[in-house]
């Protein structure tokens, strides 16, 4: 089975727009016989985890020391992740999720989504990694890289590496082709 790496904001809350996509986005994954790989903590991470769990789905956790000893408090693994795997560093967490993962899902988030997005894309570029699906969904970064489009310094073939979707739907399809 083919394993999915979901990245995205560990901020957003049940009831907020991109909550409900990766709900949704989890879901489509298990119910296309995926397997659902996220960070393992809140946010993005808990909807896509929670929409694969509740659609039958299996529900990988890369959890690690460094984030929840920078958060402080009970920082604990969601309660969709059935497996859980844990290092100790956030660098082996990223490693982890990028090289065991057969396409990327990069829903909206922050400096750890953004940081994903480009390790994943950069590796594949210079051939570090083999050329997987990377699917950034919603108009959010179409937005966040806009600026990137024109620049001089990223030749036009680095940018079809990314495919863009906007539904559950799409990145189905695109999956199913990658």
């Amino acid at each position: 089975m083919k394993v999915i790496a979901v990245y995205g904001s560990s901020a957003t809350q049940p009831g907020d727009a991109d909550y409900e996509s990766s709900l949704a986005v989890g879901r489509a994954l298990a119910e296309a016989g995926f397997t659902v790989m996220t960070g393992g903590y809140a946010g993005v991470m808990e909807a896509a985890s929670r929409g694969a769990h509740e659609a039958g789905g299996h529900v990988i956790g890369v959890t690690t020391d460094a984030i929840e000893a920078f958060r402080g408090g009970d920082l604990r693994p969601n309660q969709w992740v059935v497996d859980e795997v844990r290092h100790a560093t956030l660098r082996e967490r990223v490693a982890h999720l990028i090289l065991h993962a057969d396409a990327y899902v990069i829903m909206p988030g922050g400096l750890g989504t953004l940081h994903e997005l480009v390790s994943v894309w950069e590796l594949m570029r210079v051939g570090d990694i083999p050329q997987r699906p990377i699917l950034c969904y919603g108009q959010y970064w179409r937005e966040m890289l806009k600026s990137l489009i024109d620049s001089p310094y990223i030749s036009p073939t680095y940018w079809e590496i990314l495919t863009f979707v906007d539904t559950p739907e799409q990145m189905i399809a695109a999956l199913k082709q990658g």
